[in-house]
């Protein structure tokens, strides 16, 4: 298994402690509280919980998107926080195939931090191979300094994204303008084409094989995807899932417009497309 990935019977053999960091990062779009009160009903020995809202977004303004991302100095403050320092090895998962987690795994690395991996399959793969649970909440490893500066290349704000070749997360259902039950306006960025980031999974909720992937994302993007590639989906989450294939696949490490569309869309001197891929 690739160095980013982790499988529920090697993670079992790895457990939280000692400098190895397990963060469990569950969370519902339709309910805000249910990640929490998954967590607290059962979840891997030693995993502490983060949320998409509190711990991996920063409060959003009128003119951001969903789920902007917290400053440098937020960043470090509450990764040391957490424990994560210097020698220290961190997993993450959710319950949704990596679409949250990759939210945490992407932000450690735009930080310098790269001793990252992401639980294969989630939640239901530790479930499935008999892994233990426990219950309640445990507290975060004590505070350490984190020293991580942004690798600011990895991150285009919404006035760099008119004019790059840009992939968007999404169902393709609202890429194409069909139906929003998010945002306020359907469509997506103009240039923009669609490769949803279930697309990298395959049916028990594993990422595929790095030539599959490399092979989707090329024909998804109408070219082999480089450095220069920006994803995008509606708040800067699942397009982390599609950056962490992109790098699966062993191709270089592109670009996030974390703002995404839910940024783009309230800017009404911003144009929208409809339709599907070209």
């Amino acid at each position: 298994m690739s160095a980013l990935l982790m499988s529920a019977t090697t993670l079992m053999q790895r457990p939280a402690g000692a400098g190895h960091l397990i963060f469990d990062c569950r969370y519902s779009l339709v309910d805000a509280g249910a990640g929490r009160r998954n967590y607290r009903h059962g979840h891997i020995p030693g995993a502490v919980y983060v949320d998409l809202e509190d711990d991996l977004s920063q409060i959003s303004t009128p003119s951001q998107g969903r789920h902007p991302l917290p400053a440098p100095s937020t960043l470090r403050q509450r990764f040391g926080a957490w424990g994560i320092g210097a020698g220290a090895q961190v997993t993450v998962y959710d319950d949704c195939s990596g679409m949250i987690a990759a939210r945490l795994w992407w932000m450690l690395r735009y930080m310098q931090f790269d001793d990252v991996t992401l639980l294969d399959g989630g939640w239901q793969a530790w479930v499935d191979a008999g892994g233990p649970t426990e219950h309640g909440e445990n507290e975060h490893a004590p505070a350490v300094q984190f020293h991580g500066e942004p690798r600011r290349d990895r991150l285009v704000s919404i006035d760099a994204v008119e004019g790059a070749r840009l992939l968007d997360a999404r169902d393709p259902r609202r890429y194409a303008g069909i139906e929003e039950p998010i945002d306020p306006v359907a469509g997506h960025i103009p240039g923009a084409r669609n490769h949803c980031w279930q697309d990298n999974l395959d049916a028990n909720g594993c990422f595929l094989s790095a030539q599959t992937l490399k092979s989707r994302l090329a024909a998804a993007l109408g070219a082999p995807p480089d450095g220069h590639t920006t994803h995008y989906c509606g708040s800067g989450v699942s397009a982390c899932h599609n950056i962490f294939a992109q790098v699966l696949a062993g191709l270089p490490e592109p670009r996030l417009y974390c703002g995404s569309w839910s940024e783009w869309c309230r800017d009404k001197e911003r144009q929208v497309m409809i339709g599907g891929n070209p």
